[in-house]
């Protein structure tokens, strides 16, 4: 490696050690935006309007972006092929990142056959189960596994998947844990305990419904304390 390309990588963990988590979060955003635009056919694009398609306020948007070293062209704006390409790689899709789930119920059939992980440089290379009527069936391109297997296909440089019922959520992440794994994406409604240094991240279906429900009350709530009393709804 030459002095330039390892100036170049140390000045890239720096930048991305100082990126705020909350930039992080809507990095994924601002690059599902960019690839539609581009599929527009936008080769350049204004602050306001990417921040219209991503769902953001333009200010937020200009200020995640400088943490990336990237501040557009007054007049013109961003070009979409280089703010891709910045933000592909910090989020570190510029290498290909392995999947590994476990637990092929519903749910998990469903993410297996997800076209979306690859299609944004990350792909679901192994399936594992405990169930013995699963174990060994083809689901989207791979054969289950067993989840005895864990260790074989799962290690440090994976990214897991929970998607299992809740009562054997925690005993997998103590196994992906032990195997390596240190970024973990938990579907199964349970709390889970990792160590620091693990990744944790939580998608709880229920709770997403119960916070849409707790709206909707909400506007029905005003709804009738708009109509007039002894009207008629």
């Amino acid at each position: 490696m030459t002095s330039s390309s390892l100036s170049h990588d140390v000045g890239e963990q720096r930048r991305r050690a100082t990126v705020p988590d909350a930039t992080v979060a809507r990095l994924p955003l601002y690059l599902r935006a960019l690839h539609l635009l581009a599929e527009q056919g936008y080769e350049t694009v204004s602050s306001e309007e990417l921040a219209e398609a991503a769902g953001v306020n333009s200010a937020k948007l200009r200020k995640d972006l400088s943490h990336l070293g990237s501040y557009g062209t007054r007049g013109v704006g961003y070009d979409v092929t280089h703010l891709v390409e910045q933000i592909s790689s910090q989020l570190g899709l510029g290498r290909r990142c392995s999947v590994v789930l476990v637990g092929v119920g519903n749910l998990g059939r469903a993410l297996a056959g997800y076209g979306g992980f690859a299609n944004r440089g990350l792909a679901v290379d192994a399936l594992l189960d405990a169930d013995e009527a699963t174990v060994g069936q083809q689901i989207a391109g791979l054969t289950v596994r067993h989840v005895d297997e864990l260790g074989e296909v799962a290690g440090p440089g994976s990214i897991a998947v929970i998607a299992t019922p809740a009562a054997a959520a925690q005993e997998v992440c103590d196994r992906l844990v032990a195997a390596g794994v240190t970024s973990i994406l938990n579907f199964a409604p349970v709390v889970l305990s990792v160590p620091a240094h693990v990744d944790l991240r939580k998608v709880d279906l229920a709770v997403e419904l119960q916070i849409l429900s707790f709206h909707e009350h909400r506007k029905a709530a005003g709804a009738d304390e708009r109509v007039p009393a002894g009207a008629s709804a």
